[in-house]
């Protein structure tokens, strides 16, 4: 029997690589801003066309590759970081797999220009499917420049999963918020299809923060700091109050590396115990310096992923650290209230109170009532029976018949505790979750609105302003026309949202809220599975505006909530896809009387 074992290709061994560590443009980006980095850059450029799909461009001023250098990269396994295994556990580098390059001229075409600082001339590569088509001099200044175009040419089946430019946008700016805000000491600057998204100067971190996520972000920053043999710990906490639905402004860095944790996420979740409303999640952004020795980043390509030797500590560390500084900011409730200094005693009059302290005389014997009282008529037991004379009840049935008109009348609807709203059927009761049912009327209002362009609008007396991101204004253009259709009448001005109508649903105070849901990552929004970019908006929409629990509403209320409800089309799941209300019929009542 022949043997059926052999080695893979060079070039489908790359593929199968670049499946783990290149799953989108934004893992290339990742790759590339890392690598420059790595090259000791002092300013890196990012430059992108259809949001990645077709062009990634990587420019630095690091130190550049020697001729030989710069085809070896693209080898499998190759890399300046490590010579032995022990390496490993003493790494302080971005990358140092060998993997990246290679996989991502496995599924793209590649064009390098690099130079060193002693060259007289640079190096141009060129690299297709994990092939060498042409290799020259060519005229570049100091550092690295690499072009990756067309994304998955060669993988048509990995191409077809990609989202739309607006979710790959997304995670490209996710990954550059993190490179860029674990190294504040380099500029970095952002061109997506020409038009700038960032320019980020070297600062220090806390001003770093600021130009990504706006200026006002600093007054709700608390700094958090600990020292101790475990690791030092530095970096903010975003007060409580500021805390958000998503989780876009929660960060760990370790040893300069961005890591996912869901175990130290909790550490500092429960430092905010008792702090945060339902559903809101606390930001922060934590620097963590830990001896390479004790922590190994080599358990997942992506190297997101830390494994600690002393995670248990190092999470009680952080914990403590957090609930102290909002203890210090007094950012945790206290018992401390406020008094009015004017109520105070003066501190003279505490030393000298006054020399005349006047007295009071009382006259236990006098008795304003004693005369009187001989002149006060006893009741007699027929005027007492007067008093409730006309309250004498009929013997006819007119009382139990007054009753049953009432009860007639009544609302045929009552909240239970503040979230739910019974009524009753032919055959039993039903009941509905409010909130998810009106989740389910706004939802189709807003369909219907798109599609009919009818939503009625209501002009603000006073306009409202919303500061924008630089990737919020980057995406602004693609919501503005849906925006339009559901009735908002808003502009964007230099960096800010003006707002001059909202539709007629809509109430002014819900507006931040509104646009922080409509703006955040749809990686954030649970179950949003939508069909088209009308149909999310919609969703998340009457997400955002829908009434929630533990609210209270008036009979009127309630009882037009049933009615909307019962309007719709689909009355049974809230759009997103949870059951509106259940019923409970006489046979089910009765069995749990028995």
């Amino acid at each position: 029997m022949a043997d059926i074992i052999s080695l893979l290709p060079d070039h489908v061994a790359n593929q199968i690589a670049a499946g783990e560590v290149i799953q989108r443009p934004a893992s290339v980006v990742k790759e590339l801003m890392e690598n420059a980095i790595d090259a000791q850059a002092t300013e890196i450029q990012l430059m992108i066309n259809g949001a990645g799909k077709t062009v990634i461009q990587v420019i630095d001023n690091g130190m550049g590759m020697s001729p030989t250098d710069v085809i070896l990269a693209f080898e499998r396994h190759a890399t300046s970081k490590i010579k032995s295994a022990d390496d490993l556990f003493s790494i302080t580098s971005k990358g140092f797999r060998g993997e990246a390059l290679a996989s991502i001229s496995a599924i793209a075409q590649v064009e390098v220009h690099t130079k060193r600082a002693d060259d007289e001339m640079a190096t141009y590569l060129k690299i297709s499917g994990s092939k060498l088509e042409d290799q020259e001099v060519s005229v570049a200044p100091t550092g690295t420049s690499i072009a990756v175009k067309n994304l998955f040419y060669n993988v048509p089946a990995r191409r077809n999963f990609l989202k739309s430019d607006k979710v790959e946008l997304r995670h490209i700016i996710d990954e550059f918020h993190r490179v860029a805000l674990t190294h504040p000491e380099v500029k970095f600057t952002f061109m997506q299809n020409g038009s700038e998204l960032f320019d980020l100067p070297a600062v220090n971190f806390r001003k770093r923060i600021a130009n990504i996520f706006g200026n006002k972000i600093e007054e709700k920053l608390i700094p958090v700091q600990e020292m101790t043999t475990v690791a030092g710990i530095e970096g903010f906490i975003v007060k409580p109050e500021f805390a958000k639905k998503s989780r876009g402004q929660q960060f760990f860095f370790v040893n300069k590396r961005f890591i996912k944790s869901p175990f130290l996420r909790h550490a500092v979740s429960s430092a905010f115990q008792g702090l945060l409303r339902d559903q809101f999640h606390p930001g922060y952004f934590v620097y963590m310096q830990i001896d390479p020795k004790t922590i190994d980043i080599n358990i997942h390509p992506t190297k997101t992923e830390i494994k600690f030797e002393d995670e248990r500590n190092l999470y009680a560390i952080i914990k403590s650290m957090v609930k102290h500084s909002l203890g210090m900011f007094q950012a945790a409730p206290v018992l401390d209230f406020e008094r009015d200094p004017s109520l105070d005693t003066p501190y003279n009059f505490q030393q000298n109170p006054p020399s005349n302290i006047p007295s009071i005389k009382v006259d236990s014997r006098f008795n304003p009532f004693k005369d009187s009282e001989k002149g006060i008529p006893k009741a007699s037991k027929s005027s007492w029976e007067s008093l409730y004379s006309g309250l004498e009840m009929p013997n006819d049935n007119s009382a139990d018949e007054e009753l049953k008109l009432a009860i007639d009348e009544a609302p045929k609807v009552f909240q239970l505790l503040r979230k739910f709203i019974v009524t009753s059927t032919r055959s039993g009761l039903l009941v509905i979750d409010q909130q998810r049912a009106h989740q389910r009327v706004l939802y189709e209002k807003f369909l219907t609105s798109i599609t009919k362009l009818d939503m009625v609008s209501q002009q603000l007396v006073f306009p409202k302003e919303v500061e924008l991101t630089p990737q919020q204004i980057a995406l602004f253009g693609e919501l503005e026309a849906n925006l339009n259709a559901m009735g908002f009448v808003v502009k964007q001005k230099d960096n800010h949202l003006h707002i001059t109508g909202i539709p007629a649903i809509c109430n002014d105070k819900q507006l931040g809220q509104l646009f922080e849901d409509v703006f955040s990552p749809p990686d954030n929004h649970e179950q949003v599975a939508s069909f088209s970019q009308a149909d999310y908006m919609a969703k998340i929409l009457s997400k955002s505006l829908s009434i929630k629990g533990n609210l209270t509403l008036s009979v009127q209320e309630q009882q037009a909530l049933v009615n909307d409800l019962f309007a719709c089309k689909d009355t049974l799941i809230c759009p997103f896809n949870r059951k509106i209300f259940i019923t409970l019929d006489k046979e089910e009542l009765e069995k749990k009387l028995d």
